[in-house]
C-alpha cells in the first residue's frame, strides 16, 4: 500500500472508488473515504457480483450453487497500485482504484475477468514471451434517449445542427463536438490514459479513439476506465456516448479492433519476424490459432445479442476469419509496418466487449496457435467476403455459446468454473432478451399475421 498511500496523499484525495469489472464490464464496488480505504487496505464483495447479468439479474440457482458457496460469502478485493486513476469529473478529489479478487486462502477468483487475463498472460510469461497490444475503440455520440422504444438520433453539434449523413475521416464533422472531446482528452491525460488518434468513423456521429501500443493488462485497465470517462464527458455536454455494437439501424457497427504482436521478454525482439525481416513461423501459426479458435471464444469478443447485429454481409464489419496484408475486408488484417512492428489486427471483437475478456481471448487464440503450430489459410487478395475459404463464425449468441460450451480447449485453458459461469451469465441475458417484444414485430406482424 506504500505507493498507493503516497499517491492519495500527494493528490489530496478525499474519496476512493474501489472497483472491479464484472462479466459485462460494469464497474462494481464501493466508495470509501480515503482514511477508511487506507485503514482497511481493500474491500470485500459478495461472490455473486461476478454472476450478475447486464440487467442486474443472477444466474439460475442450480448453476449458482454449483459455482459458488450457497451462503453467498464475500471474496477479498486487493487494490492494485498500478491501477490508480483520478476521476476529474468529481466535485471532490476522487480516485478510482481497480482491485484484484481473491478467496480467503489467497487464491485468485476464477470468475474475475481481470484474473482471467492475468492467467492468459502467465502462459506467455512461462514461454519467455510478452504480448504487445493496441486497442481501437469505436463509439457513437447520440442525443439523450429516455425511451428505449425510440430509435437513437445524432446529437446537435456546435453548428446547431445534427449530422445528416456519413462523414468518414471528416475533420469538420469531428470538430462539431470539440468541447466534449477537449474535456475527454484533458480527463484522459489526468488519468494517464495513453490515447492517441481521434477520427470520425463511417457512421453518423460515429467516432474512434486509438490507444498507443503497450502492456496488455495496463491497456485492458485503460479501456475499462476510458469507457466510463467518455460517458462522463458526454453527459457533461448533454450527449450520450454508447459502445453498443450496433446501436443504430442501417449504420455501421462499433468494433474494438485489437492490434497484437509478441516480443521476446528478454531481447524485446518481435517473434513474428525472422532475422532477415520476413514473416516468422510463429507469426503464421499465431494467425492459424486465431482462425481455429476464435469461433470457440467468440462470446468473449461478441458478448451480447446486439453484438451479432454487426456481423451482416455487405457491412463494414468482416464476417470472416480470413487474413490478408492491408486488407480491411478480412477479419484478421496485417497492417503495413516495419519488421520489428509486425502485428495482426483482430477486427472481430465488438466495442461492447469486456476489454479484459476480449484481449484475453485473442491472446489465448494466438498462443494456442503457436504452441500447436496451427497452419493458417492462404492470405486473401481482394474482398474477403467474396473469397471465403470455409472458415466461418457463429452468427447468433445462442450458437456461439453452444460452440464455446463444447470446446475442450476453452475448458482446459479458461477452467470449468469460468467457462460455466460466463456461459450461464450470457444465457441469462439471452433469456431476458427473448421476453421483450421488438418494434419490428409490432410494426410488421401486429396486423398482418
Amino acid at each position: 500500500m506504500k505507493k498507493l498511500i503516497s499517491y492519495l496523499k500527494e493528490n489530496k484525495i478525499t474519496e476512493v472508488e474501489c472497483v472491479i469489472s464484472d462479466m459485462t464490464g460494469i464497474a462494481r464496488g464501493k466508495i470509501a473515504p480515503v482514511a477508511k480505504f487506507i485503514d482497511e487496505k481493500g474491500m470485500r464483495l459478495p461472490e455473486s457480483v461476478l454472476l450478475q447479468t447486464v440487467t442486474g439479474d443472477y444466474v439460475e440457482d442450480d448453476i449458482y450453487d454449483s459455482l459458488l458457496d450457497k451462503a453467498d460469502i464475500d471474496f477479498i478485493c486487493v487494490p492494485d497500485d498500478n491501477a490508480i486513476f483520478m476521476l476529474p469529473w468529481c466535485v471532490e478529489a476522487t480516485a478510482q482504484v481497480i482491485h484484484d479478487t481473491y478467496d480467503k486462502m489467497g487464491n485468485p477468483i476464477e470468475l474475475s475477468p481481470r484474473n482471467l487475463l492475468k492467467k492468459v498472460l502467465k502462459l506467455y510469461e512461462d514461454k519467455g514471451w510478452k504480448p504487445v497490444i493496441a486497442p481501437e475503440m469505436e463509439f457513437y455520440l447520440t442525443k439523450p434517449n429516455e425511451d428505449p422504444d425510440i430509435p437513437l438520433s445524432p446529437p446537435i453539434g456546435r453548428s446547431g445542427r445534427r449530422e445528416s449523413g456519413r462523414q468518414s475521416f471528416s475533420i469538420d464533422a469531428a470538430n462539431e463536438y470539440d468541447p466534449l472531446f477537449e474535456d475527454m482528452y484533458d480527463w484522459c491525460e489526468a488519468q494517464g490514459l495513453d490515447i492517441d488518434t481521434l477520427i470520425h468513423e463511417e457512421g453518423t456521429a460515429q467516432m474512434e479513439i486509438n490507444f498507443s501500443h503497450g502492456d496488455a493488462l495496463s491497456l485492458a485497465d485503460q479501456v475499462f476506465v476510458f469507457k466510463r470517462t467518455l460517458r462522463e464527458a458526454a453527459l457533461k455536454h448533454n450527449v450520450c456516448a454508447t459502445f453498443m455494437a450496433k446501436p443504430v439501424t442501417d449504420e455501421p457497427g462499433s468494433a474494438m479492433h485489437i492490434h497484437q504482436s509478441v516480443v521476446d521478454a528478454k531481447s524485446g525482439k518481435n517473434i513474428f519476424t525472422n532475422e532477415d525481416g520476413t514473416k516468422s513461423a510463429k507469426f503464421l501459426s499465431y494467425i492459424g490459432g486465431l482462425q481455429k479458435y476464435i469461433p470457440e471464444l467468440l462470446p468473449l469478443m461478441a458478448p451480447n445479442v446486439n453484438s451479432f447485429r454487426r456481423f451482416l454481409p455487405g457491412t463494414s464489419a468482416p464476417v470472416n476469419l480470413e487474413w490478408g496484408d492491408e486488407n480491411r475486408t478480412c477479419g484478421l488484417r496485417i497492417p503495413e509496418s516495419s519488421p520489428q512492428n509486425r502485428r495482426i489486427e483482430n477486427r472481430i471483437a465488438g466495442a461492447d466487449a469486456n476489454s479484459y475478456l476480449a484481449i484475453a481471448a485473442t491472446l489465448l487464440c494466438g498462443f494456442m496457435g503457436m504452441v500447436e503450430d496451427v497452419k493458417p489459410s492462404t492470405p486473401v487478395q481482394g474482398r474477403a467476403n467474396e473469397n471465403r475459404q470455409g472458415i466461418s463464425l457463429p452468427l447468433t449468441l445462442e450458437e456461439a455459446l453452444a460452440v464455446m460450451s463444447e470446446s475442450s480447449a476453452v475448458r482446459e485453458y479458461l477452467g470449468e468454473t469460468f467457462t460455466n459461469g460466463y456461459i450461464a451469465v450470457k444465457q441469462a441475458d439471452l433469456e431476458n432478451y427473448r421476453r421483450v417484444i421488438s418494434s419490428w414485430e409490432r410494426e410488421f406482424l401486429l396486423l398482418t399475421v
